[in-house]
């Protein structure tokens, strides 16, 4: 028998297209048919990725022609998927914290950086500023925090909110504050595997009564392990901060806490890169600067890996000493360490403003305090 391809399409338009209210001939899903005596070529597009879609497309013009217009023909489709392209964003993972607007990470490949001190005054100026501020001190081995804000002897207390009992967390400077530091003694060793520790952290972020807060920021431990996946998997972790030296070896290791946070599965945004430690310049030459660890390395790094670079912080005694004794040294005001840190809080707020406005709208990444305004107008 001989068929006719007017037949052919008059029976395909009884057949809907995935996805779409037109059948598959007005869609323009037919793309070609080709018909040799009772043998039937059928050339077909569909924008439905998925499997199902594939086979169910196949199965109805099979099904069709038999019906329609001849039980033995002899079929072949030959089927296409022209899906549109999913634009990349960087989606936000893990269940938001009620009240929460921002989370901010705080990373290095490499310890001994000066990633806490950086955290600590990034959270003082943030206060400063206006913000609602609280601190998630999240390296369970190695504690910093209780210290750097003097608060090494307190104690959370748990409050009730809502019929559930909540940690409250300890504050300081403006700063509400939580860490593994509070619930162990000063010379105890914590000796956790991976899962403990996740859980305790967990606890910290849920099982806290933050309020409302304009940033969380999370103190990460060094490298690139558990408890930075854990914490990724349970936070919508709106962007990430990398502290780096100009050294080379300690280079090597933030281009690889930038990769971790880039990587498909994560994907959190880096706001960009720190450079601690970035030139030493002695009291009695105020106008001299000596390149101890090397000169630019975070900012060429920067340039290299295409992520903002967001200022440099010198290698002054008088940071360390105020970390030690609890005071953090953006609290001192009229100093050039004042005025190094609320440059470098003021470039990490604008990179914020540019990734939330790169994201559709969410609860757990919107600025709503004018103060975010100021902080980035201010110079």
């Amino acid at each position: 028998m001989k068929l006719k391809k007017a037949d052919i399409l008059k029976a395909l338009e009884k057949i809907s297209a995935p996805g779409d209210g037109q059948n598959i001939v007005e869609s323009g899903a037919i793309t070609n048919i080709q018909v040799f005596g009772d043998e039937v070529e059928v050339d077909v597009t569909i924008k439905n990725p998925s499997l199902q879609a594939k086979k169910k497309t196949e199965v109805e013009i099979l099904k069709c022609i038999h019906r329609e217009v001849y039980e033995k023909a002899k079929i072949k489709v030959n089927l296409k998927v022209d899906a549109p392209a999913t634009p990349k964003v960087n989606q936000i993972k893990g269940n938001p914290i009620p009240g929460i607007q921002n989370i901010v990470a705080v990373a290095s490949g490499k310890g001994g950086v000066g990633k806490s001190t950086i955290t600590a005054n990034l959270a003082v100026t943030l206060a400063k500023m206006g913000f609602k501020v609280g601190l998630l001190d999240t390296d369970i081995y190695g504690p910093s925090m209780p210290i750097m804000f003097d608060v090494a002897n307190e104690k959370p207390l748990s409050i009730n909110v809502d019929g559930k009992a909540k940690m409250k967390p300890i504050e300081n400077y403006g700063v509400k504050l939580l860490s593994i530091g509070f619930f162990t003694q000063p010379n105890q060793a914590v000796i956790w595997r991976g899962p403990m520790a996740a859980k305790a952290l967990n606890q910290m972020i849920f099982d806290a009564h933050w309020g409302e807060l304009d940033f969380l920021l999370l103190d990460l431990p060094p490298g690139t392990g558990d408890i930075h996946l854990s914490i990724m998997q349970s936070l919508p972790v709106t962007g990430a901060v990398v502290v780096s030296t100009p050294q080379e070896i300690a280079l090597a290791d933030a281009r690889k806490g930038v990769a971790m946070f880039q990587q498909e599965a994560i994907s959190v945004p880096v706001l960009g890169i720190v450079e601690n430690m970035a030139y030493f310049t002695p009291a009695e030459l105020p106008d001299h600067k000596y390149h101890i660890f090397g000169q630019n390395g975070a900012k060429n790094l920067a340039e290299d890996i295409d992520v903002p670079f967001l200022g440099e912080i010198p290698l002054v005694q008088g940071i360390r000493e105020a970390g030690d004794v609890g005071r953090p040294a953006a609290l001192q005001t009229a100093t050039p360490i004042e005025e190094a840190f609320e440059e470098l809080t003021r470039n990490v707020v604008q990179e914020l403003v540019k990734r939330n406005t790169d994201l559709p709208p969410t609860e757990a990444i919107k600025i709503t305090t004018m103060a975010g305004c100021a902080a980035v107008k201010k110079k």
